[in-house]
């Protein structure tokens, strides 16, 4: 869908996450290449004027910023036919106005993403690792809406640990996403990785443990 707002033309589409909708207003919006940020809060939002102005809206949840999209996710009772309105005129009035994307002390901008830097001290397992999900998984992750954050490997298990962003993160098809996808294609071209496992929030780690105890309570109700 494309919609033409005030002599800028903004792109949507879908993300695998239905409360997730992706805008391409055709213009920069991080700028650099691979970078990415996300606001999963009004206060973390104000280092950012256009995430600022977005989280105004009643029914947002989240703001995703990539090097040219956006990538908003709204609560669960919120409509899109009703958000999607106030989003593209929240959009087109920051571009309006002038105001930079990202505070100019937010230290955001960079042309390599901070977990993906190879370091002096890194093996040469986790260089190949990071090299792999910067130009290899990174930029298909983008193209749905999120990202994927280096969070470290543990060289004796094998265990490569990340964070799914945007989109992704919340999304029901991300176990898929990493075990199908990115597990995938680590473990074939570095051997050294034998598992890939999802690195959650502290407020997701607790939502993803009462889970659990509520599935162990409907198993043990409906055991003889």
């Amino acid at each position: 869908m494309r919609t033409h707002v005030r002599s800028l033309f903004i792109q949507t589409a879908p993300t695998p996450n239905a409360n997730s909708l992706k805008f391409s207003p055709g213009v920069a919006v991080v700028g650099s290449a691979n970078t990415t940020i996300e606001f999963t809060s009004a206060r973390a939002a104000m280092a950012s004027p256009l995430a600022k102005r977005l989280f105004r809206i009643d029914g947002v949840k989240e703001v995703f910023l990539g090097p040219d999209f956006i990538t908003v996710t709204k609560v669960d009772e919120a409509e899109w036919p009703l958000l999607k309105p106030d989003l593209y005129a929240s959009i087109m009035d920051h571009y309006s106005s002038g105001q930079p994307v990202l505070a100019q002390d937010s230290g955001a901008s960079s042309a390599v993403p901070a977990d993906t830097v190879i370091h002096p001290d890194d093996s040469e397992t986790v260089a190949m690792i990071k090299e792999l999900l910067d130009t290899r998984i990174r930029p298909t992750i983008q193209d749905d809406g999120g990202d994927v954050e280096f969070m470290g490997f543990n060289e004796e298990t094998g265990k490569v640990l990340l964070k799914l962003k945007g989109a992704c993160r919340t999304c029901d098809s991300s176990v898929v996403t990493l075990k199908n996808g990115i597990e995938n294609m680590l473990m074939h071209y570095v051997p050294e990785v034998t598992v890939v496992e999802q690195v959650f929030d502290e407020l997701e780690q607790q939502s993803q443990d009462e889970f659990k105890k509520l599935e162990e309570a409907l198993k043990k109700q409906m055991s003889p």
